[in-house]
């Protein structure tokens, strides 16, 4: 499958190139292209720069700061950006709990939280996994009791990405124990700064510690700070999901990690000639690359339904699953094609400071086989994979 751009598309994604050769700062792209892990001013300095430039929330609606754009258009953005280097927007504020205040959200909390998501001000996370309660999310235990204009809650959050650099956490709490497990939870807006919160990291496979558990201490949350009623938290949390398994698919991202790919099994040599002449190389590398090409027209038919005002529905679980499924196959391959250079850990190389010392093996090396041990957590998060075969039984099948 190729795709056919209308000439007015190939002027837009002409736009988006001239935008980001101009924009895109070269010594943030050259991390993200290296494999570097990127800090949040990185983030934060990009996110800045697509909002003076009116990019930055392409989903939202064009009088509360969103672009208008055609779903094929925001997919040439997403693929043009990931193919440049550009970081990743990050999803918890403008991608995911956004679009629960627009649906759900008093005026006031539109009118107070989304200009600062739209400018980067306010940096979320997600409070929603908990010990115990991954997959099986509506068993959450972390109480909130209502204190006059207060909630008081009490709990423990885990595998919560990117806590350490947060200003808000949406989070689902327990304010009613009878009734179905679902009936009873609410979704709060929390400031991370409030007394009684404390982050804790957690250093997974890779050498990161990119997600944290987080403890909540009888913290005062206002009761302004709930979206809708109380104990219909559920309902929002749904919505929310399929934003953000939609989200999950990242086609552009892999699209770069295929070029990527490529570029490696073509300096890799093998017999008389390089890797990417292997055939059976070749058949494995063209098998991800089909599969990344039917993922693509999946998003495409999830985006121009979204476009046209249908919400993501059990279409979203198809697209997390495949989505990871890839993700997780082009890291497979690219550590396959360096070989044993992939297998020592050279957490030295990923920092720019004072390490001077040449990398054992290739320069694109080392990066490698944290991308893949990290990568792994990608069928998990968002609701695992086995859950998203679930959902599409009942809800599709039938079954």
């Amino acid at each position: 499958m190729e795709l056919v751009l209308s000439a007015e598309d190939t002027a837009f994604r002409d736009d988006v190139r001239a935008f980001l050769k101009d924009k895109l700062p070269q010594e943030i792209a050259a991390k993200a292209g290296s494999g570097f892990r990127l800090s949040k001013d990185d983030h934060v300095r990009w996110q800045k720069i697509l909002f003076e430039k009116g990019w930055m929330a392409p989903g939202w609606p064009i009088e509360l700061g969103g672009t208008g754009w055609t779903a094929m258009q925001k997919h040439i953005f997403d693929e043009e950006c990931a193919l440049a280097g550009a970081p990743m927007v990050i999803p918890f504020g403008v991608t995911m709990v956004a679009p629960v205040i627009m649906a759900f959200g008093t005026q006031a909390q539109k009118d107070r939280y989304l200009p600062r998501i739209l400018r980067s001000d306010d940096w979320w996370c997600q409070g929603y996994s908990e010990p115990g309660s991954g997959s099986d999310l509506a068993s959450l235990r972390t109480k909130a009791v209502r204190d006059g204009d207060h909630y008081v809650v009490t709990g423990q959050k885990t595998w919560t990405t990117l806590a350490q650099h947060a200003d808000m956490m949406f989070t689902l709490v327990r304010t009613s124990d009878s009734g179905k497990q679902q009936e009873g939870i609410t979704f709060l807006l929390i400031d991370m700064k409030s007394p009684g919160i404390t982050v804790q990291p957690i250093t997974t496979i890779d050498g990161s510690a990119e997600i944290n558990n987080v403890f909540l201490d009888d913290v005062r949350v206002p009761v302004g700070n709930r979206i809708g009623e109380e104990g219909k938290g559920w309902t929002y949390a749904k919505y929310l999901l399929g934003h953000e398994r939609t989200s999950i698919a990242a086609v552009g991202r892999s699209k770069a990690q295929l070029r990527r790919l490529k570029a490696i099994a073509g300096a890799e040599a093998s017999g008389d000639g390089t890797l990417i002449d292997d055939p059976d190389f070749a058949l494995r590398l063209a098998q991800i690359e089909i599969d990344l090409l039917a993922l693509e027209s999946l998003v495409l038919r999830a985006l121009y339904a979204e476009t046209a005002g249908k919400p993501p529905g059990p279409e979203a679980s198809f697209l997390k699953i495949k989505g990871t499924e890839v993700q997780q196959g082009l890291t497979e391959l690219l550590v396959e094609a360096v070989g044993p250079y992939a297998a020592p850990f050279q957490p030295e190389a990923f920092r720019q400071d004072n390490w001077n010392e040449e990398p054992v093996g290739p320069d694109y090396a080392p990066a490698l086989a944290p991308l893949y041990f990290n990568w792994r957590k990608a069928s998990i998060y968002g609701g695992s994979n086995e859950i998203q075969k679930n959902i599409i039984a009942k809800t599709v099948l039938g079954l």
